[in-house]
């Protein structure tokens, strides 16, 4: 257990930023366990009550918002599964993906949300970036993406996660860059056909083994 002092400042963030990673990692404690409880408890005492409430009462960016926009209006559903690709990002507007992931899974009768992207990853380079989501307690986001997305040239798997979160990320070598409309809109197309592939077919394959 981690040593604390209340009256150290530095330890009342560390406190307050654990209590908000509890809470974001357990969907608000609805999914915690007995060692998210004590932990939480621990923290209790330490942390700032009022940073918290600041920090959880954070509105939603634009882009935020637009992001949560376009997957309502593009998403994939089979199964109680949510698949949502949001198009092109920035680099530093990757952060929408996970956050679009956790909106999704609010939705009545969905279990698991799969949301990505194609972000920048520097001047020249793109990658997909992806979160997952799922409030189903049967299934391993950890073993799903690894399962799903493989591995790369070195055995390194494009996914990964913990309970109840995964993301992952493939990058898209050669394919990457922008060369004009046409080229961007098919580069899209090519990627939402081989994530919902990977993932549906993953999903067939585990609905057939049961």
């Amino acid at each position: 257990m981690l040593e604390l002092e209340s009256a150290n400042r530095t330890h009342t963030w560390l406190a307050t930023a654990l209590m908000h990673g509890i809470r974001t990692d357990t969907a608000n404690l609805v999914n915690a366990r007995q060692e998210d409880f004590v932990a939480a408890a621990f923290l209790s005492r330490f942390m700032n009550s009022n940073l918290l409430g600041e920090i959880l009462g954070v509105k939603r960016s634009n882009r935020v918002m637009e992001g949560i926009e376009k997957a309502l209006s593009t998403r994939r559903q089979v199964n109680h599964l949510t698949l949502a690709g949001i198009g092109y990002l920035r680099r530093k507007d990757r952060d929408i993906i996970p956050q679009v992931a956790d909106f999704l899974l609010t939705e009545e009768d969905v279990h698991t949300v799969v949301v990505y992207g194609v972000v920048m990853t520097d001047e020249t380079g793109e990658s997909i970036v992806g979160s997952l989501r799922s409030s189903k307690l049967t299934l391993s986001p950890d073993e799903f993406l690894k399962d799903a997305l493989g591995v790369d040239s070195e055995g390194n798997h494009y996914g990964g996660g913990r309970r109840n979160a995964g993301g992952f990320e493939i990058p898209l070598g050669f394919m990457s860059g922008s060369y004009d409309d046409e080229y961007d809109q098919l580069k899209w197309q090519l990627v939402e056909k081989k994530i919902q592939q990977m993932i549906l077919g993953k999903l067939g394959a585990k609905d057939k083994a049961t």
